[in-house]
């Protein structure tokens, strides 16, 4: 299968990068391709002139109008920051401009050489530019190094211990060629533990000098014998050479270890937020990690419908003020952030007079928040942290759409599952309300058109009384299910006698009862227990009702209830036919009848042991169908015990 070929554009400020951009977009559609677009920030790029920062913009804007993904990097080094994007992107062409301008006598690499070092495997295509090519990262010379008094007194040290070690070397004899080894460590010591090669070149200069005053003839003169003349270029080059070496290797030391942090610290944000569950908890580790690695304040700004809420406070050192970024100029700038989808303040070209740089955390789209840097009376960010906070607001960016997508999936889940609720109990209030109703009627229909005796009208009396009953029951058990369901808190827990919540749920069982045994079983007539005791009765006229519905005539029935540990343990059990393996595993889901119908032909709407487990479990208990011994089936659940108080005086 052929591989998509992905374009990678270079962006730059100058006018005619737009031919660039076009030219890029034009390869993508050749090859049918995706296209993405990067810019390389230079350190110096604030101070760059209002003409190259509007051609920059508008040139943004051209690659994101062509439908590129555009990415920011910050660094000095272009090629390298281009090649590990493209990289990492999974680029396969490379398309950027060249600028004709010649640079010097002996001109370094340029970036179209070094990006071919760097990325062999890659295609380059070098679109020609007439403009000079703006926003180029600077080359650092020895000009742009700073001064560092630290430094300076090691240039001078070094050589003069090595002056004092040239002197001991000739009392004892030794040759004036160990002595140039001697400043030739010197140099390799100072370029060690200076920064810049400016130092190192410097210390070079200072022992040939010193070597040439104090240990060639003419002594204590700069004068120096024509047959030393070779030994001293040969003295320069070779401690200017092994200076460039070892500042090199310094540099590549300190970029390996920058590399490994950026690494170590872009693993943990990732590992962290991959545990995060809600959106407080994704922004506050992000936050956290950012704090770790900027070492400032921070605020951060959850959106929502396109507004800022309210902002979350990070300080770093734990007694932090943020008066300076509470203003309206402040919120102002965070809401430019979020409407323009830009960074904006401290350290930019827009809303520079601000305290704080804000930063947008980016969706597919849309901004979910926006964090703001403390910057007043601190130094501005380095690049490697303006990438670093780069890629982690890009990771809390992706965790956050992510975390968005569940919650929208879940609330979707939950209003199917509303509706098939409402859809089932609609049914089930529609097929299973119809028998008791169409009764009703009827037999009141046939006591007014009829004259019967005393005893069949009696007996019809009854038969309305057992179906409103009936719809009361049904009513109660919708009402209770719909509270519970609705995650309602109970409210009324207290203390409550078992004997005499057992003696209310008998005394308002089925009229049907009478054909049955009914017995209360208590090791204790003093044992109570913590409940809700109408919820509770409710759950016992279930179970005494379904055991009298499913029992036949003459059938006993135990109410009982023991001590264990800190629960108490309820039991409702009869020696009727028992309930099956099968039917005990959905007996407790809602909707569920088992197939069974009532002696009366009547069906449950299955409803009243859901809403036994939906009450037990809100007191914090358990509910489940065993076997009786010796046969019949038990109703089992536990309620936290109440200790009952002998002492207190009434």
């Amino acid at each position: 299968m052929k591989r998509e070929e992905k374009i990678l554009i270079c962006l730059s400020g100058s006018p005619s990068n737009a031919r660039v951009i076009r030219a890029g977009a034009k390869l993508a559609e050749a090859f049918r391709g995706s296209i993405s677009a990067v810019f390389v920030e230079p350190p110096d790029f604030d101070s760059s002139d209002e003409g190259q920062m509007g051609s920059l913009t508008e040139n943004l804007r051209l690659a994101k109008r062509l439908g590129a993904h555009v990415a920011t990097l910050y660094g000095d080094d272009a090629a390298t920051q281009i090649a590990e994007y493209a990289r990492i992107s999974g680029a396969t062409k490379i398309v950027l401009g060249r600028s004709p301008i010649k640079q010097g006598i002996l001109p370094r690499k340029n970036i179209i050489d070094r990006l071919s070092e760097l990325a062999p495997d890659m295609d380059i295509y070098i679109i020609p530019d007439r403009y000079s090519a703006g926003l180029r990262p600077p080359h650092r010379g020895l000009a742009d190094e700073r001064f560092r008094a630290a430094d300076v007194l090691k240039t001078v040290l070094l050589p003069a211990l090595c002056t004092l070690a040239g002197f001991l070397f000739v009392s004892l004899g030794l040759s004036s060629a160990n002595v140039m080894m001697l400043y030739i460590l010197g140099v390799l010591g100072v370029a060690m533990y200076t920064e810049g090669r400016s130092y190192s070149l410097a210390a070079s200069v200072l022992s040939v000098l010193v070597f040439n005053f104090f240990f060639t003839e003419p002594y204590y003169s700069l004068a120096a014998s024509p047959n030393y003349l070779v030994a001293f270029i040969v003295m320069f080059a070779a401690a200017l050479f092994i200076s460039s070496l070892t500042v090199r290797l310094k540099r590549q030391a300190r970029q390996t270890a920058q590399r490994s942090y950026r690494t170590d610290i872009l693993l943990e944000t990732s590992q962290k937020l991959q545990k995060a569950e809600s959106e407080e908890n994704i922004l506050s580790l992000t936050a956290a990690q950012l704090m770790k690695l900027l070492e400032r304040d921070l605020i951060v700004y959850p959106t929502q419908d396109g507004k800022l809420k309210e902002p979350m406070l990070f300080p770093f050192c734990g007694d932090g003020s943020f008066d300076d970024y509470m203003g309206e100029f402040e919120r102002d700038t965070a809401l430019w952030v979020l409407e323009n989808n830009r960074r904006a303040g401290c350290g930019t070209n827009v809303r520079a007079n601000a305290n704080g740089l804000y930063m947008a955390i980016r969706g597919t789209g849309a901004v979910l928040a926006v964090v703001c840097v403390a910057m007043k009376g601190t130094k501005s960010l380095e690049s490697l942290e303006k990438s670093l906070m780069l890629v982690i607001l890009d990771e809390c960016g992706l965790i956050l759409e992510n975390e968005n997508n569940r919650r929208a999936k879940r609330e979707i889940e939950e209003k199917a599952r509303a509706e098939e609720l409402r859809a089932n109990l609609l049914r089930s209030i529609s097929h299973d309300l119809r028998t008791p109703l169409t009764s009703i009627s009827g037999t009141a229909a046939l006591l007014l058109e009829t004259d019967m005796d005393e005893q069949k009208r009696r007996k019809l009396y009854g038969s309305i009384y057992d179906d409103s009953l009936w719809l009361i029951n049904l009513v109660e058990n919708l009402l209770a299910m719909t509270r519970i369901e609705e995650g309602s808190r109970l409210t009324n827990i207290q203390p409550e006698l078992i004997d005499d919540v057992f003696r209310e749920a008998i005394a308002h069982m089925d009229r049907k009862a009478e054909g049955h045994s009914v017995a209360v079983k208590l090791d204790n007539e003093l044992l109570m227990a913590y409940m809700d005791g109408r919820l509770i009765v409710q759950v016992l006229i279930n179970l005494l009702n379904n055991a009298v519905k499913y029992t036949p005539p003459d059938s006993h029935i135990e109410l009982s209830a023991r001590e264990n540990g800190s629960l108490v343990t309820v039991r409702v059990a009869d020696d009727g036919p028992g309930i099956s393996d099968e039917a005990k595993a959905k007996i407790f889901d809602m909707f569920y009848t088992g197939n069974n119908a009532r002696g009366d032909g009547r069906r449950g709407m299955g409803l009243g042991l859901a809403l036994c487990r939906s009450i037990v479990a809100a007191h914090g208990g358990e509910i489940c169908v065993e076997d009786n011994v010796p046969r019949g089936a038990a109703f089992v659940f536990s309620l936290p015990k109440a200790e009952v108080n002998t002492n207190e005086q009434t």
